[in-house]
């Protein structure tokens, strides 16, 4: 079997005319073009060039190959074309985890931007509470308030995520001794926010939990109990007052992670710029 590369050394010779000029497009030396025309003649047992001192025409035999060859470089064009589309096109899939509050209230609502700049661009987005595996495939990019820790991940902190606590209009006029509570489940206890809750409560009890964040909102809204939200969900929610409390509620930063690897991708890079665009967007975001 032939080596291609002696092949392609063979059309730049035939299309060419001569050792140097060869040479000269390939950027070797032209003893280096002879040696390529040598192997492909001893591959195929075939004479291609008459070696004449100051020219190298080709045999019957060469002028046929060159025929069949010809369509080499155009080959080799339009792969490398296709490479470099496909290096640089926005297009295709990326899978994005994020905390449910910022993907509905700070992605999602910007996500036609991206739409109209990327056409061939499709987001999944998958809001969650939980650590989705970056290492499985379950996502391309994650927006965390937990400082990611695996030491593969390339992370960055682009913003910062507050908390308030809100009610009903008519729960905001009660007394405080009167409020009464909307939380997460047990099982949400290590949650900053959740520590928050249970410690401006105090004794005052919680009698409605739910794992949704809108959920436990639209019974804060009904009037069922005061909700941690946070502040980009609560203080858009006209149905809602911030009540005043006397200990600060908790800030979480939030991180942007990805594998670096997949960083390179074009359309993954197009999809991390619009995410730190959208929390840069976001006043009650910002450190």
């Amino acid at each position: 079997m032939f080596d291609w590369q002696d092949l392609y050394c063979f059309t730049v010779l035939a299309r060419t005319g001569s050792l140097s000029a060869a040479a000269r497009e390939l950027q070797v030396e032209h003893a280096t073009v002879g040696r390529r025309i040598d192997a492909l003649e001893k591959s195929l047992g075939l004479r291609l060039v008459d070696r004449l001192p100051r020219s190298r025409p080709l045999t019957e035999d060469g002028l046929a190959l060159a025929r069949l060859a010809s369509g080499m470089q155009d080959i080799g064009n339009g792969i490398a074309q296709l490479a470099r589309v496909a290096s640089i096109e926005v297009a295709g899939t990326v899978k994005v985890s994020a905390p449910p509050s910022l993907a509905s209230h700070c992605l999602a609502p910007r996500m036609a931007a991206l739409r109209e700049q990327y056409p061939k661009l499709n987001v999944v987005l998958l809001p969650s509470l939980s650590l989705v595996a970056l290492d499985r495939g379950e996502a391309d990019i994650a927006l965390r308030t937990v400082r990611p820790e695996e030491d593969a991940l390339m992370r960055r902190r682009i913003g910062v995520v507050r908390f308030g606590l809100y009610a009903s209009a008519a729960m905001s006029k009660l007394p405080p001794e009167q409020w009464r509570f909307v939380a997460y489940d047990d099982s949400a206890d290590h949650l900053p926010q959740q520590a928050w809750l249970h410690q401006v409560r105090r004794h005052r009890p919680v009698v409605f939990s739910a794992s949704d964040l809108t959920a436990q909102q639209m019974a804060a809204r009904a009037g069922v109990g005061a909700v941690v939200l946070p502040t980009i969900v609560g203080d858009e929610d006209a149905a809602l007052r911030r009540l005043p409390v006397d200990s600060a509620a908790p800030v979480r930063d939030i991180w942007l992670t990805v594998y670096p690897d997949l960083r390179r991708s074009p359309s993954v890079k197009a999809v991390m710029d619009f995410l730190v665009a959208c929390v840069q967007a976001e006043p009650r975001l910002q450190a």
